[in-house]
This record gives structure tokens, sequence and C-alpha cells, in this order.
């Protein structure tokens, strides 16, 4: 049987397959993984073991490893001449909280029809399990038509990410000989626009800061002590406002070291993918995007860094009114880095520059919240041209090769500690309500997502 018949048949038996799929779908989003609550361990477990038996029916060497949280689910075919590959997804899932914002309960999944489809409703449809079960369905169905998986796969699958992963790090360090191969496939990511097959290839870092001013022994009145004691609210204010000039660009000394400007090859592609900044903005009630002069809003949003004020307190903030200089104020900073920008490097600027703001009366506190550098992946690696067409084969459209505004650690972590890169493919959509009650995930996006992965695997065979 040739090349092309047999993964025609693959694709066959995913389709036939679908209701089956969506059955085991639906047993996996029934568990209420929340990682972040303690109260949940057991059902995080509980999801470990239901992958892990999952796997093993498929003829995977497949274990719960335990970590100091919550475990780790690996699985492995048997060695084989094709290239090694890593698939990585996550199991765990955010909290549903507010739940009276659900119009069903959030881990009873149920199939809806929408204007644009069927969706599967439920947390963790999209992010990230529906998103997981893409490849091992895809397994499944190439294992029903070969009578055995492909060869040299490995499977880790975290239950920590929604939680800030605290223990993949040094799970990484310890079983680095194990999980070491040529590239990562990471299932986490979206469909450009809804509807055109992307390629993540590179992604922002981050600095996550908080800090702490701190003035008098105790909120004073501003009229007794106005215009003659510092007031931390207005030293922190001063300070956050001069990150950023007339221009927009960032004014800690040093920031931009390591940021590349877009080759002339991804820049026309990127300026061919027709993003509409007024429409992503029109969608959460804002019209005019904001950034540096002088660069697209694509740029922006994807291969330029950032600094950000994601919170700040101090003084009276209740009811009515209440004259005092607060004794402290607080804010919360970040930064998404890109190109060879160095974490440690933004963060000590970052600090310098808060304490050339101090007055002799007020004393500063610095607490770090994450650092990882950006990711930017090999595109020269054949394996990203034939992905690429491999999806433009399923999609009916060149794949686009796009970047992230977000970041996503696990690429950075394989990258740094592994010395590989990660070919970041997933089918989700910008309306699925990720994080936010009622979550979905699209049947299409499943069973194409499938489907891609099987037209992939037989690319990289």
């Amino acid at each position: 049987m040739s090349n092309n018949s047999t993964l025609d048949a693959v694709l066959q038996k995913l389709d036939e397959g679908l209701d089956g799929a969506l059955h085991r779908l639906m047993a996996l989003l029934r568990i209420p993984s929340i990682s972040t609550d303690p109260g949940h361990a057991g059902d995080v477990r509980a999801a470990a073991e239901w992958l892990r038996d999952e796997l093993a029916g498929l003829g995977f060497q497949a274990v719960v490893r335990d970590t100091a949280g919550h475990p780790m689910v690996v699985a492995r075919s048997q060695p084989g001449g094709a290239r090694p590959l890593l698939f990585y997804g996550h199991y765990d899932v955010q909290p549903v909280d507010p739940l009276s914002l659900w119009d069903s309960p959030p881990f009873e999944p149920r199939i809806e029809d929408t204007a644009d489809g069927k969706v599967i409703r439920a947390r963790g449809a999209s992010d990230d399990k529906g998103q997981l079960m893409t490849f091992i369905e895809a397994f499944r169905a190439w294992r029903e038509v070969h009578g055995e998986l492909p060869s040299d796969l490995i499977l880790l699958l975290e239950g920590e990410e929604e939680s800030g992963s605290p223990s993949l790090r040094p799970f990484l360090h310890e079983n680095a000989d194990e999980l070491r191969v040529s590239l990562a496939m990471i299932c986490d990511t979206e469909l450009f626009g809804g509807t055109r097959p992307a390629i993540v290839t590179q992604l922002r870092g981050l600095v996550g800061e908080e800090v702490v001013i701190r003035g008098a022994d105790r909120d004073l009145h501003s009229g007794l002590f106005g215009g003659l004691a510092a007031n931390p609210i207005m030293v922190l204010s001063q300070a956050l406002a001069a990150l950023k000039d007339a221009d927009g660009r960032v004014t800690l000394p040093g920031f931009y070291d390591g940021v590349d400007d877009l080759t002339p090859e991804l820049r026309r592609d990127w300026e061919s993918l027709g993003f509409d900044a007024g429409a992503m903005l029109g969608r959460v009630g804002l019209s005019d995007p904001i950034g540096e002069k002088g660069r697209m809003p694509v740029e922006m949003a994807w291969n330029r860094p950032t600094a950000e004020i994601n919170g700040i307190t101090g003084g009276y903030t209740g009811e009515g009114f209440k004259t005092v200089l607060p004794a402290e104020a607080r804010a919360k900073v970040s930064f998404r880095l890109t190109g060879r920008q160095d974490p440690a490097k933004i963060r000590a600027a970052f600090r310098d520059h808060v304490r050339g703001f101090l007055p002799a009366d007020c004393s500063v506190e610095f607490h770090e919240h994450g650092g990882s550098p950006a990711s930017v992946m090999d595109t020269s690696d054949p394996a990203f041209a034939a992905a690429r067409r491999a999806l433009g084969e399923e999609w009916g459209q060149e794949a686009a090769f796009i970047g992230s505004g977000g970041s996503i650690p696990i690429a950075g972590d394989f990258k740094t500690i592994l010395g590989m890169d990660s070919m970041l493919v997933g089918f989700a959509r910008d309306d699925d309500r990720i994080h936010s009650p009622n979550e979905k995930y699209d049947i299409r996006s499943f069973a194409k997502g499938a489907r891609s992965w099987a037209r992939i695997l037989a690319a990289l065979r």
C-alpha cells in the first residue's frame, strides 16, 4: 500500500471514529483537574491516570511520574528508524469561577449547535484537553490502520501548566536524557483568524515584577503633611510613567539589546496575513492601536517587546473619600520579551530605574514573579516546511508562519534545558473563551486537528 493510500486510510478511520473520539474527550473533560486548587489534587491525579490507561491501551509504554506537585504522564512508542518526536500537552485546567456565569455545569460537557457549527462546551475543552486529544486520536487511527504505533514518539503530558508549572523544569533536568529528541510538538495554540492553519515560530518571553514603595510609618493626614512628606503613590506613579517615551518606546537602558527587526521574508508573510488590529480591539470595546510609532500592528503584537502595568494599589480605595498620604504603594509590572533579550538584565534595569526616583525618606522592595526568554524557532529545519505542506493539504490554504504575543514557557524550557526547538500547531479559535466561563472547542477544530496530526506524522516519517 502506498504512502498516500495508507494516509487516506488513516484519515478515513478518523472520520469514521469521530463519535468515539468525542465520547473519549467528554470522559476526560468530566474530570475537574484544577491544578491550582489543592482540593482537586485527587482529580488531577485521576486525569493523569485516565490518560496513562488510554495511552497504554494504544500500545504506548505509559507511566504516571510523581513530582513535588502534580504528576506527569510520560509515554513512549517503540524505537525505530524514524525521526524521534516529543509531543507535549497539559491535562490540568483553570478554575471555573465565577460559576454563576456558566450557562451549563463546566464539568458536564455537552455538544451545542452554534451559528459557526457544533461545539463542545466545558472547562478544558480548548485549553488543553481537546487539543492534546487531537494527536492522541491521530495515534489511535494510525495504529488501527498500520497495526502499530509510529516509532520513536514520546508524550509528555503535564498537570501544572495552569498553576505556573513549578515542577516542570526540575522534571526536565532530571529526565533530560530520556526526553531529549530533535523536535517537540506542542498543541496549545490557535488557528489564525479562526480558519487558517498556523505554525507559531516565535514566542515572547516574560519578566514579572512586583514593586513596593514605603514612606512614613503610617498613613498621614494630607492637610498636615501634604507638600512636605513623600507620597509613595506619587513616587511610584512617576517611575512607572517614565517607563515609556512619547513614541511608545521603553526607556530602560539596554532594553532593546537583542531585539531584531523582521526579516524581509517574514515581513512580507505577515503583511499578507491581513491582520486587522481594529477588528481585534473592537471585540473588547476599543478601536485605536497604540504602541511604538512606525511599527505595523502585527509587528507590535508579535515581534516587539512591551512594558505594561498590570495592577497598582495604595492608600484609601474604599467607599467615600479619605484624604491621606499613604504609607506604601504597590504595583505589578510585566515585560514581554522578544529576540535575545535577557530577562535578568531587564529585571535589573527596571529595579535601577525605580530606585532612581526614590526620595531619601522612601524605601523600595521588589518581588520576582517569573522570568523566561523569548523563543525563536529554526524554520530552516525541513520539518517545518513538511508540516506546512501537510496542514495546507488538510485545510485547503497554506499554513501561516506566525508569532505569538503571549508566552508559552515550555517552548523556552525545551530550548534551554533540552536544546531542541518546538513546533507549535494548534486548532483553537480566538472565541473559545479559554480561562473564561462557557469555554468551548469547535468540533471542526477537533476533527480536522486530528486529521492534521495524521498528515504531519505521515510527512515526517
